[in-house]
């Protein structure tokens, strides 16, 4: 596992922070329910982003961008759908600085009919194509064809929206207690042990691209000399006005970013409570500037992380800004989305890559510490979008079902 080391700006920031922080730590997920703000506006919510190589073909780079988490089977007619005043954006940076370069955005229409249509979305991609499609329909039970793909065809980008199994795995409770447990000064891995999985059971939306990395147009510069590495963040937009009237809702202004996900933890695990409605707001060149360092720093000293580990977990999130970034020259293989070593978190991420176990290896001043939750509840694709089918409602008799909380 290579990350890179802060630089000098950055190691600076760091050195201002003042240590023990004691305010408490609201723990969610990846990005579930990350802040105040956004866990009060659900639409918004971001879940997940997933950049990776199509391990059937590395010449293909897919994006999966999760939101809405927690939404139980039998509410899908009434929570499996896209906010329609919202514009969803990935952004992409090619050159290896903190600025993005490329945005793809996806914009969706009104719901027609709760149960039996999709939405139809209108994909904008960088290079000013924009195409049609339509999300597979919400459902409580079982389909034929729970994956409805559109192909652009003039560009050959496939794109999949709908209701799907939220594949992050993560034992909420258990981290929350062992976080507790360090900031007393007596960690307690044993906590671990009940190995439940928070997401068991439960759907999210996905807006899942995927698209010749030659579309990037990537090339060899400075702070990317292999011309090869990327980075991804996921952004969640509003109007700058957004009334509800008897007619529906009328939004007017530029939009303005309410919610971003890069790496999964940053805003729930690294930034304290007070600042996670802040981070949401900000921008990957406010990382690199430093803004959010001392926070970072500040909650990893006071559950005892050390400076080595400190510096690698805060470089992920600072130096060059929150982006997942992912190396498209590192060959990624193996069933659904890829399992071969080496080519997963933090070199990108997989739907398989166990994120929680990683983050908490560094946490844990680099001594092995799990959550003994070590992969999705259902089985996953192995083809585009690589994602399970939702979850439906259980039927009659069911007694104990796959929610683990």
């Amino acid at each position: 596992m290579t990350v890179s080391k802060l630089g000098n700006a950055a190691r600076l920031a760091l050195g201002l922070v003042l240590v023990g922080s004691a305010a408490p730590t609201m723990v969610s997920a990846a990005d579930h329910g990350d802040a105040p703000r956004a866990s009060a506006d659900r639409e918004t919510d971001i879940a997940d982003v997933y950049p990776f190589l199509d391990p059937n073909d590395n010449s293909q780079l897919v994006i999966l961008f999760n939101v809405g988490g927690f939404i139980v089977p039998g509410e899908a007619a009434n929570f499996g759908f896209f906010d329609e005043t919202l514009r969803y954006t990935v952004q992409i940076e090619t050159n290896g600085d903190a600025r993005p370069d490329l945005n793809i955005h996806y914009r969706f229409q009104p719901r027609v009919n709760a149960a039996s249509e999709g939405q139809r979305v209108t994909v904008e991609l960088f290079n000013g194509r924009t195409f049609q499609a339509m999300t597979t329909a919400a459902t409580t039970a079982a389909v034929a064809n729970p994956f409805v793909i559109n192909t652009d065809p003039a560009t050959g980008v496939q794109f999949f929206g709908g209701l799907v199994d939220d594949p992050f795995f993560f034992d909420i409770p258990a981290f929350g207690a062992f976080i507790s447990s360090a900031r007393a000064g007596a960690p307690n891995p044993a906590i671990f042990n009940r190995g439940r999985d928070s997401f068991a059971g439960y759907n999210c939306l996905t807006m899942a691209i995927r698209m010749p990395v030659a579309m990037l147009g990537l090339r060899p510069t400075p702070q990317n000399p292999t011309g090869t590495v990327i980075g991804v963040q996921g952004i969640v937009e509003r109007r700058k006005v957004t009334l509800t009237t008897k007619d529906g809702p009328l939004v007017q202004g530029s939009f303005e970013q309410v919610e971003r996900m890069g790496n999964p933890g940053v805003n729930v695990v690294l930034i304290p409570f007070p600042r996670k409605n802040a981070q949401n707001l900000g921008t990957t060149l406010d990382d690199a500037a430093g803004a959010f360092a001392p926070d970072i720093v500040g909650f990893l000293r006071s559950v005892g992380t050390q400076q080595p580990s400190i510096d690698v977990l805060a470089s992920v999130a600072v130096t060059r800004g929150d982006f997942l970034r992912l190396d498209t020259s590192i060959a990624n293989s193996g069933p659904g989305g890829g399992t071969n070593p080496g080519a997963g978190f933090p070199n990108g991420r997989r739907l398989r890559d166990d994120v929680v176990d990683v983050l908490s290896f560094f946490i844990n001043n680099q001594q092995p510490l799990g959550d003994n939750v070590n992969g999705n509840d259902v089985p996953l694709g192995d083809v585009f979008p690589f994602l399970a089918p939702q979850q439906t409602a259980r039927p009659n008799g069911t007694i104990e079902d796959n929610t683990r909380n």
